[in-house]
């Protein structure tokens, strides 16, 4: 029997317990567009989900752009759909990890945490792009749970099929990198230092070594150092190579 991957995820939200009443007043969906506008590395749109109501409370009007759907068409039955077949196991055992890992932190915990995962999504014309699915939870009451959520276009970056999930930790807190649903969230040390995170960004964004000397006040030798750690820190043979291992592994 065929999934449908709209009534799992309804199930799997279902078991969000709500105890205490939190928000986080400190997001700016304004502040977090302009970041989003320096930092990304692909076309993206972004939602407001309450998974406590059918449909989004908010979403981007670029999601035209990426995906071909007006926004005013967009629910979650309609958004679930669209995920490739062969990745709708990945999108719900994700789903369900969430849901466990967030179940077993304190509430205090809650928005220090981004969830990151990637898997497939059918286009208007047809064509499945990759995306990444970035949320953070905003909002934690009876009544409303709502996660900001950003899809970022990264198909020329990512080429292998396998979805990987990650909880990447915010303010000291620690990360989880490609968990394995089944066994139990170990966390890892970063790889990259601050400032090699800095390069990084900057290389993502198109800049050369010249310009991220410039932008960071070092010496363009400096740059062409970290540039030199980072290539065997990953093993990569490129920059390109160790950009997208960096997205894939939730470290920039």
């Amino acid at each position: 029997m065929q999934i449908n991957p709209h009534s799992e995820l309804q199930k799997i939200w279902a078991n969000i317990t709500t105890e205490e009443n939190v928000t986080d007043f400190t997001f700016d969906i304004a502040l977090h567009k302009k970041l989003l506008d320096i930092f990304q590395i692909g076309d993206y749109y972004y939602i407001v989900n309450n998974v406590r109501r059918p449909g989004f409370d908010l979403v981007s009007p670029e999601i035209e752009k990426v995906l071909g759907y007006p926004k005013q068409d967009i629910d979650l039955d309609f958004f679930s759909n669209l995920v490739h077949p062969d990745d709708v196991p990945f999108y719900l055992n994700f789903e369900t990890a969430v849901q466990v890992f967030f179940s077993r932190i304190p509430t205090d915990k809650l928005f220090k945490y981004k969830v990151q995962y990637d898997h497939r999504l059918k286009r208007a014309d047809g064509e499945y792009i990759r995306v990444l699915n970035q949320y953070v939870i905003i909002q934690h009451d009876p009544e409303n749970v709502r996660t900001f959520v950003v899809h970022t276009d990264i198909s020329h970056l990512k080429k292998d099929l396998k979805p990987v999930l990650s909880f990447i930790g915010m303010d000291g807190e620690p990360s989880y990198m490609d968990v394995d649903v089944k066994n139990i969230f170990k966390p890892v040390k970063h790889l990259f230092t601050k400032r090699e995170k800095e390069v990084l960004r900057s290389l993502a964004n198109g800049l050369s070594s010249a310009e991220i000397s410039k932008a960071l006040s070092i010496s363009k030798h400096t740059v062409d150092a970290h540039r030199k750690n980072m290539l065997k820190k990953t093993e990569a043979g490129s920059t390109n190579e160790v950009i997208r291992i960096a997205f894939d592994k939730g470290w920039i």
